[in-house]
């Protein structure tokens, strides 16, 4: 496919859909990605993406915008998680897989009940741009600008917690407060980036950008921006690759995320044994 091809695909305003909400989740997930890695709280992102199934089921089931079903209660899932990982002691990651397996298990009893998977269910697990409408956009964007402007404007707090939770409770940060704040971000970030990369593999945007970008650089904010960089690439790439040659989207974008991981991992030692 040539140039001129891939700008006449680009004229299609489902294509323009997708490009733009693909460049607002690649930034508020990078936002908040490195404040999950370095907590060792990364994979809250493939818990909340399971309670996103069950959401996106029941809200095609009730023929609801699953964005509008999908945010209260993956929001209240993030909190949930927080509890039980904080109160009852169970650990983060116990926590994460109790309501993991009890969504997915919810997920799949609705589409059992409702006449198995439908090809709209399917589009949400695995992502598709044809599923984007005009709304998501302008939601998309609110709610963007809301994740980057809470994040910058509790960033001393965020940054202090992430790297001393007890020194930031002693110096009276309100850590408790910033944790479900993280947490409800999180599940914002989660539900925006089901239509573009799919339920199964959104956390994937979360992880990716953040460990290549602490590889390629020490500083906590020039981290933020490499890893924003690099997820505005892989998304914006994925979705044009996904597009010209018709490939899945979801897995477009995570198999450049993974490329560009194995490039940079593979630089990083080179430049090691060099030095």
């Amino acid at each position: 496919m040539n140039i001129t091809s891939i700008f006449n695909l680009l004229s299609y305003a489902f294509v323009q859909r997708a490009l733009i909400v693909g460049l607002l989740i690649a930034i508020s997930s990078s936002f908040l990605g490195i404040f999950l890695v370095l907590r060792k709280y990364s994979m809250i992102g493939d818990g909340l993406a399971h309670v996103s199934f069950a959401t996106v089921a029941l809200a095609l089931v009730l023929n609801q915008s699953p964005l509008i079903i999908s945010i209260p209660i993956v929001s209240l899932a993030s909190l949930l998680i927080l509890k039980l990982s904080e109160e009852n002691r169970i650990g983060g990651d116990a926590a994460i897989g109790l309501i993991a397996s009890t969504s997915l298990a919810i997920g799949v009893f609705i589409t059992s009940v409702s006449n198995g998977f439908s090809v709209d269910l399917s589009s949400y697990l695995f992502g598709s741009i044809l599923i984007i409408a005009q709304s998501d956009v302008y939601l998309s964007l609110v709610l963007t600008v809301l994740i980057v402007s809470l994040v910058l404007v509790f960033y001393q707090d965020l940054f202090a917690m992430t790297y001393d939770l007890d020194y930031a409770k002693v110096s009276g940060r309100k850590t408790k407060r910033l944790n479900q704040l993280l947490s409800i971000l999180t599940a914002i970030t989660i539900v925006l980036g089901i239509r573009v990369v799919g339920t199964m593999l959104i956390s994937s945007l979360i992880i990716f950008p953040t460990v290549s970008a602490l590889r390629l650089s020490k500083g906590f904010k020039s981290t933020i921006v490499w890893a924003v960089i690099i997820s505005i690439f892989s998304v914006l790439s994925g979705i044009l690759i996904s597009v010209t040659l018709d490939f899945p989207t979801g897995s477009s974008i995570v198999l450049i995320n993974a490329l560009l991981f194995g490039l940079i991992s593979f630089s990083s030692t080179l430049r090691g044994t060099n030095v």
